[in-house]
């Protein structure tokens, strides 16, 4: 790739994975971060959004972009966690669906003997691997790029890059669901469990009830919210118990409180079940 195509502008909906590096490269620079991404600012900057983005037209866009920041750093410390959780039981396969910007590969401390696979397609691949060359970065783990559209048949393009349906595999859909009609969810799912032996992992986050008529309804064209698509269904747990998998469902507010961001605001509304999922195949 040359200079010229790295200063390519992202667009559509794999151009949200630099505005997620932007806030995980604000978190890091916190004294307190709830986790450290040193290579978020250079995916941010190369993608035009450091050191600083446009600011929202007004006060309520304003506060819409804080909230969506806030939970992309509460769920990167949650699925965080679940895989150092998975590690520690003994799996040694991860895979990150619709991997974008994500950096863990090179940020966490991996034992020995992981491959992590990323899945997704050629641009932000391309563009992501033009980054790391400039950093000089080094994966902490094997790390295996399968470029791929997810709506073809990726679980053939997985196996073919080495990935092993017959041991636990951790599986991560971070920031993905959303952007997905509700059958090519179900599909998704349904791969996943195909290719996940007993013992798997798996860490989701999907659009809590109400998100696209509170968030999508106004956003700007273009914008992440704008591309939003589906919610989760009413009970997560029953819905991935049906395909195998035992789950258990928890709320941002909840997770927050956990890691010491408690949310100061009350509850606009009646809580219902969370959309951080973290699962094990039965």
């Amino acid at each position: 790739m040359t200079d010229e195509q790295e200063r390519v502008q992202p667009s559509g909906v794999w151009a949200t994975a630099v505005g997620v590096a932007r806030v995980r490269a604000l978190e890091t620079e916190r004294e307190n971060a709830l986790f450290r991404d040193p290579l978020a600012q250079a995916f941010a900057a190369a993608g035009g959004l450091w050191p600083s983005s446009p600011p929202p037209d007004d006060e309520a866009a304003r506060r819409r972009r804080l909230a969506v920041s806030f939970s992309i750093v509460i769920r990167t410390k949650f699925l965080d966690d679940l895989l150092q959780q998975a590690s520690a039981s003994g799996v040694r396969q991860v895979v990150l669906l619709g991997a974008g910007m994500d950096s863990r590969a090179f940020r966490i401390d991996w034992p020995e003997g992981t491959r992590l696979f990323e899945v997704d397609t050629a641009a932000p691949l391309d563009f992501k691997a033009s980054v790391l060359r400039r950093e000089q970065a080094v994966a902490r783990c094997e790390r295996i790029t399968v470029a791929v559209d997810l709506r073809e048949d990726w679980p053939g393009a997985l196996v073919a890059a080495g990935h092993d349906p017959a041991v636990p595999t951790a599986w991560i859909a971070e920031g993905l669901l959303i952007y997905l009609p509700e059958d090519a969810v179900e599909l998704l799912l349904a791969r996943i469990t195909a290719q996940s032996a007993a013992g798997s992992r798996m860490g989701l986050t999907l659009g809590s009830r109400g998100v696209i008529e509170r968030f999508g309804e106004d956003a700007a064209s273009g914008s992440a919210a704008s591309m939003w698509v589906s919610e989760m269904p009413d009970d997560p747990v029953g819905w991935l118990a049906r395909h195998g998998w035992e789950a258990h469902s928890h709320t941002l507010r909840e997770r927050a409180a956990a890691y010491g961001r408690p949310i100061s605001t009350p509850p606009q509304r009646e809580e219902r079940p969370g959309g951080l999922i973290s699962a094990v195949r039965q």
